[in-house]
């Protein structure tokens, strides 16, 4: 039951914003809207930690639901008035019911259909640029790269954009844009004198991937790995990886590049010898040796036959090793020098978010809030148990969208954890925190574990919280429309 202070708050101004910020948080998906709407019992508390994007379609959604709010109100207002004039309680209790009523009509018999109609509205244009784009895609002269996987897409593809762009013209779609739409819109920025395209696929549900290849057309692709992630849409793992394969299945097998440290994704790999696989001890025929890891950096030897590269990247763990390397073997062999390579390598660092490092009163804070799988939990770890510091501090809300497999991975999050070693967990408060406490009890965890029922004070207030010396990682986030 909702408290009278959150009732109240439904005939706020910003419950319009609200309602409009859960539709964006739920990409405009009516189910997982309605499910998170009658979900909430205090809607002061969503948009707490985030602010509604201020897009045109937004702008106009508030508007609309503002002023149909305030109509019905005022409706509801003029009929106990003109009631009370002729003193019928049958009218007052009507116009009282529409006034009580609106917070409901308006989040579902208004915004319902509000949506439908955006999508009748969009959809079509949407087929229109998809349409257009696959022929500007097949025109188009230059080595097209698609990059795909459950996780480490974004940091690929910047990886290739950084080292590639030392010796070619490179364009590669923007942030985290990697659906149809944004691929069409890529297109259409194109010149065409580009030498090198790198295409993100952000695969969501069966049949993406191949909806995304035969329209981008793409000559080589990446496979970053594979890992429980949109398991809701997919169901299992075997799902999610046959939709991602469909990338190599596309292209016959053939300048395929796959991330031979992510075990979930072996078995669909090993199904072709002609599938390049990349990890730490090198790629292409490249070997990688003398390792180097800190807080900042990450540095080795490339080597193969006489030829040596000494390699140093801002990118951070020894997960990132065999990403550099492919990065730097494929440069090679598209024609960059090794100076370009080198300067290339020398120029990457953690795409924001993304295991970003920075100084926080004389502690390293690694922020990795925007990895969201269970192998990026034991790559974080991993890390975190290799790096020296007077203390070590681990900190996470837990995975999202994880299906019915969710107690289990978490459970399994806590033993990673664990196995970190840290002086200190901290677990922000919610549905999946007990899962996580048991693995790290079953792992015999030892050190210190608190539960923070206030996410965005903790992170608001870091620099209060470490000191000189500590070692923070801080892995996933959890967004408001998750329980």
């Amino acid at each position: 039951m909702k408290t009278l202070q959150a009732w109240f708050g439904l005939y706020r101004p910003r419950y319009a914003s609200v309602l409009v910020y859960m539709l964006q948080n739920t990409e405009y998906r009516v189910g997982p809207y309605l499910k998170w709407y009658w979900r909430t019992q205090d809607f002061s508390k969503v948009m707490y930690r985030r602010t509604l994007d201020q897009t045109r379609v937004a702008k106009l959604l508030r508007l609309a639901l503002l002023a149909g709010m305030g109509l019905q109100i005022i409706l509801g207002l003029l009929l106990i008035v003109l009631w009370r004039w002729n003193d019928l309680v049958a009218g007052e209790l009507f116009g009282l019911a529409l006034i009580v009523s609106y917070p409901l009509v308006w989040a579902h018999l208004v915004v319902v259909p509000l949506i439908l109609g955006r999508e009748l509205q969009t959809r079509p244009n949407e087929r229109r640029l998809i349409a257009e784009s696959k022929q500007i895609f097949a025109d188009h002269p230059g080595v097209k790269i698609a990059v795909a996987g459950s996780y480490g897409k974004t940091s690929m593809k910047e990886l290739l954009l950084t080292v590639l762009g030392e010796g070619k013209n490179v364009a590669a779609t923007p942030g985290n844009k990697n659906v149809a739409s944004s691929h069409a819109y890529f297109a259409k920025r194109l010149t065409g004198n580009e030498d090198v395209l790198i295409i993100e696929y952000g695969e969501g549900a069966p049949g993406d991937v191949a909806r995304f290849a035969a329209t981008t057309q793409p000559t080589h692709g990446v496979i970053t790995g594979l890992a429980p992630a949109h398991l809701d849409r997919y169901k299992t793992l075997e799902a999610a990886g046959k939709d991602i394969f469909s990338l190599a299945s596309y292209l016959k097998n053939k300048h395929i590049y796959a991330n031979g440290e992510s075990a979930a994704l072996l078995p669909f790999a090993k199904k072709s010898k002609s599938i390049e696989l990349y990890t730490a001890t090198g790629s292409l025929g490249w070997k990688v040796k003398d390792i180097a890891l800190t807080p900042l950096a990450t540095s080795f030897t490339l080597t193969k036959g006489k030829r040596s590269l000494k390699l140093t990247s801002g990118l951070l763990g020894k997960h990132q090793v065999g990403p550099l390397s492919l990065a730097a073997a494929l440069a090679l062999e598209l024609g960059l020098t090794e100076k370009q390579v080198k300067n290339g390598v020398a120029k990457t660092v953690p795409y924001e978010h993304r295991m970003q490092a920075r100084n926080v009163g004389g502690a390293s804070v690694i922020d990795d809030t925007y990895n969201g799988n269970l192998e990026g939990i034991r790559v974080g770890t991993e890390l975190l148990a290799s790096l020296k510091a007077k203390r070590k501090i681990y900190v996470t809300p837990g995975l999202v969208d994880q299906g019915k497999d969710t107690k289990a991975i978490h459970q399994q999050v806590g033993k990673y954890i664990a196995s970190a070693k840290p002086d200190l967990v901290i677990l922000m408060k919610n549905s999946v925190t007990a899962s996580i406490q048991k693995g790290l009890k079953t792992a015999n965890f030892k050190g210190e574990i608190r539960v923070e029922s206030d996410p965005l004070d903790f992170y608001t207030n870091l620099e209060h919280f470490v000191a000189a010396g500590d070692v923070v990682l801080m892995q996933n986030d959890w967004t408001d429309n998750y329980a």
